[in-house]
């Protein structure tokens, strides 16, 4: 079974029953053996409906992170309402498998075609030197943009959009920005 299609039954499923669907025996070992942060689009005709995934894994593995991040997008996003039984002819899906974020040194280093980011707000009580996405220290504000996505093709507008998500006003607050990687299936 090809990942968009376990993912189309897990929505599928889940606003139909209420019952959330076990991994694939038929899914590549890939995603029964390998772990990593995961995020499930659900596309109402074209336009965002939903989206809710983690940029590190919590699952055991990647098949249980697209369940868990398609459930939550079809019924938990926050913009939208759930996912109703009648929309469900009119959706498709995007699946991001995304690497582990890197602490971005220079801002050279990103490229909003290639590059996801996590912004992260630096609590003053953090020493100079700490990883804050990594290290325990409580995370006040944080905001993920995924890879290449339509109307973003500036560095600065990738921050910027992130930032925003976040709550922080980067003018103001001290920010620690990662990048990531991501494959993508639509």
């Amino acid at each position: 079974m090809k990942i968009l299609e376990f993912t189309k039954r897990i929505v599928e499923t889940y606003v139909r029953t209420g019952e959330t669907v076990s991994p694939e025996k038929e899914l590549d070992k890939e995603f029964l053996n390998r772990r990593a942060g995961v995020f499930v689009t659900i596309l109402k005709d074209g336009n965002l409906r939903g989206c809710i995934g983690t940029y590190l894994p919590t699952k055991k593995n990647i098949a249980d992170e697209i369940i868990s991040s398609a459930v939550y997008a079809a019924s938990q996003d926050h913009r939208f309402g759930p996912i109703k039984e009648e929309e469900l002819p009119g959706l498709s899906y995007e699946v991001y498998i995304l690497d582990k974020p890197e602490p971005v040194k220079d801002m050279r280093e990103l490229n909003p075609k290639k590059f996801g980011i996590v912004v992260k707000s630096v609590p003053v009580s953090v020493p100079t030197g700490i990883d804050v996405v990594f290290s325990g220290y409580p995370r006040i504000k944080s905001g993920l943009l995924l890879p290449d996505l339509e109307g973003i093709d500036t560095i600065k507008q990738q921050i910027s959009i992130a930032c925003q998500k976040a709550g922080i006003n980067p003018l103001k607050e001290k920010i620690t920005i990662y990048k990531f990687s991501a494959k993508k299936y639509k």
